[in-house]
């Protein structure tokens, strides 16, 4: 052990605190924080085990940094980002490069790794002085598995101490216990100078800068959690290009278990979804089980394909979050329990509103502007400053769900997955559900295709078609064409793939309208769920196999209690092949563009199905009803 850095922790730890850490005997651990400790310059460091006190401590120390707020009701909090720090930095963070590959990392927004250790570490210089620091310890995916990655955090900020401790499992005793100590992912985060609301003051130099390389990384002068978490989507960042040499995934799915009561029997799907396509209510569609809503990792386990959950909790957009839409995540916000709520209004009678809550709001009181908020309220800009942001959050436990499969959550070797669904958003292309005539051709044409089509809510023109393969281009860490083939390839390598499916819960009709309501995603996914257990015939199409009209009417009536009319059917379910034409060109014009190495099996896919759509469009119609088509 370095004497130096020794000393520099025993002067800044109490006895405790050094004990804790010297406990672990990991010189790279105590190398990580006595190098940042030094560099850093904290007031004091705060070394945490897995102990319930200690968990304690923490919710204290953000409550008296006034970095949290107490609220009305028992165990809730109220953080506040500052103004311009209430949202993902995708400008600033960038992976941290060495020479040799900066060429084929270009279009992922990278930096040459000596200069950008220079600037990270110029900027972390003293970040951290005369604050009280906090080291802890997590898991990613369950402790003692082979999914595990132990994980440390080393930040100056309590509020972001206290979210990972609602998000991830403790891992202190796994530190303890684990066999290759030099194995774990390093998280160094500071929020900076911080202003008279303890919010990150120069986020003029904000930097989330990421080592890929050695699994480090660098966050400063911010505290929205999606850039000083790092256990959230930096680390995911991380394990894409681990899991990428390593043989196994790192997706942005979610993991929930199909409930067929009839057979008696338990399905578990992932699937991936762009933002606001459906993927949070998709995993939590009621009646069925949710194991995780965000990231999961998948190995082959004794040749199954099975998944566990990274996380332990949810970092949740709360915007129309209301009675009707998300009812079971509406009625625990409402809750005596511990959720943290960031930049919503904190009304007079000190309980939380949010846009969209469908509550009576107040016209008054403390939110993400900052104080004495009041309705018509404008910026410096101009603009009118809503009750709350637009990506307002909270912060919450998976177990207080009343559908959380506590089992499947636990299971160290994780679930088996038998199904895969893929979800965008477009208003006249894909139908609502298609099953993928293969592994390959799910990934291909269902993963990655993926768009997101732009809405009158979005800034700029409606509908335009947003690129989003595999629903995960933010933190793909290494070019998008290697990255397909790993995904390619390990699900080649289970025994028994599971089967893919393509959803689109946003075709409408042709007076503009969706033509069904949220709910009807519990029949696309029982259908697919029938389809894995051999239940369902099919019929085919150009670039897979959709549902029989019979099929669905019961499905309809059996879960929804609606009459499921055969025009509607027909309309739904019709293969529009001039827009899978431009889609698949969409494709492979995005391709071409971020990865100017991309394997040329990809492009002679596309090109193959491209050809046999043409084919199909000359032989029956651009429009081909369900039925039509022969193959």
């Amino acid at each position: 052990m370095n004497s130096q850095l020794l000393a520099v922790l025993q002067k800044k730890m109490s006895k405790e605190s050094f004990s804790k850490l010297t406990a672990l005997e990991n010189d790279k651990v105590i190398n990580f924080v006595g190098v940042f400790a030094e560099h850093c310059n904290p007031k004091s460091i705060y070394v945490c085990d897995d102990s319930p006190e200690d968990e304690q401590y923490i919710r204290d120390k953000a409550l008296e940094l006034k970095e949290e707020f107490k609220l009305a009701k028992n165990g809730q909090t109220i953080h506040w980002d500052g103004y311009g720090d209430q949202a993902r930095d995708k400008i600033n963070t960038r992976y941290m490069v060495y020479k040799e590959n900066l060429e084929s990392m270009k279009t992922l927004n990278s930096v040459e790794y000596e200069e950008g250790y220079e600037e990270i570490m110029s900027i972390a210089k003293d970040a951290m002085e005369g604050k009280d620091a906090v080291v802890k310890f997590f898991c990613e995916g369950p402790a003692f598995s082979e999914f595990t990655i132990p994980c440390v955090q080393f930040t100056d900020s309590w509020y972001v101490a206290h979210s990972e401790t609602i998000l991830y499992r403790p891992a202190y005793t796994h530190f303890k216990q684990m066999k290759n100590k030099g194995d774990f992912f390093r998280f160094i985060h500071s929020a900076g100078a911080l202003d008279e609301r303890n919010c990150s003051k120069n986020t003029d130099k904000r930097r989330i800068y990421m080592d890929t390389q050695n699994n480090i990384v660098y966050s400063m002068n911010n505290q929205y959690a999606g850039n000083s978490i790092g256990l959230k989507k930096h680390s995911m960042r991380l394990a894409i290009n681990k899991s990428g040499k390593e043989g196994w995934l790192c997706e942005h799915m979610f993991l929930m278990g199909c409930i067929n009561e009839d057979k008696n029997r338990t399905t578990y799907f992932a699937g991936a979804y762009p933002s606001a396509c459906g993927k949070t209510s998709t995993a939590m569609i009621p009646g069925e089980k949710i194991v995780g809503d965000d990231i999961a990792y998948f190995r082959n386990i004794n040749g199954e394909f099975r998944g566990v959950n990274v996380e332990q909790g949810i970092f949740g957009i709360i915007k129309d979050v209301n009675k009707n839409d998300d009812p079971v995540i509406f009625d625990n916000l409402l809750r005596d329990q511990e959720l943290i709520f960031s930049n919503v209004l904190r009304g007079p009678d000190n309980n939380p509103y949010w846009l969209g809550s469908g509550l009576d709001t107040p016209d008054t009181g403390d939110n993400h502007s900052g104080k004495d908020w009041y309705a018509g309220k404008k910026d410096a800009k101009g603009n009118e400053i809503p009750v709350a942001h637009g990506n307002s959050r909270y912060t919450m436990r998976l177990d207080y769900l009343e559908n959380f499969d506590k089992a499947g959550f636990d299971a160290k070797e994780g679930v088996a997955v038998q199904g895969i669904l893929y979800g965008g958003r477009d208003s006249d292309t894909c139908v609502p559900v298609e099953e993928s005539a293969s592994w390959e051709e799910g990934i291909l044409l269902k993963a990655c295709t993926l768009e997101s089509e732009t809405t009158s809510a979005t800034l700029g023109k409606e509908g335009v078609r947003n690129p989003s393969p595999m629903a995960n281009m933010d933190f793909v860490s290494y070019p998008l064409g290697k990255y397909t083939e790993n995904n390619i390839a390990f699900g080649k390598s289970v025994k028994k793939t599971p089967m893919v499916y393509s959803t689109n819960y946003f075709l409408r009709t042709p007076e503009g309208k969706f033509c069904n309501d949220k709910l009807a995603k519990k029949v696309w996914v029982h259908w697919a769920e029938g389809r894995i257990h051999g239940d369902y015939e099919a019929l085919d199409t150009p670039t897979g196999k959709i549902p029989l009209y019979n099929d669905l009417k019961v499905l309809f009536k059996k879960y929804l209690d609606l009459d499921y009319t055969e025009a509607e059917y027909t309309y739904q379910f019709t293969f529009r092949c001039t827009k899978w034409i431009e889609k698949l060109q969409r494709s492979k014009e995005y391709f071409k563009k971020m990865d100017s190495n991309c394997p040329a099996f990809i492009f002679d896919k596309w090109d193959a199905a491209i050809a046999r759509i043409e084919k199909a469009k000359a032989t029956y119609s651009d429009l081909i009803e369900p039925g039509k088509y022969r193959g």
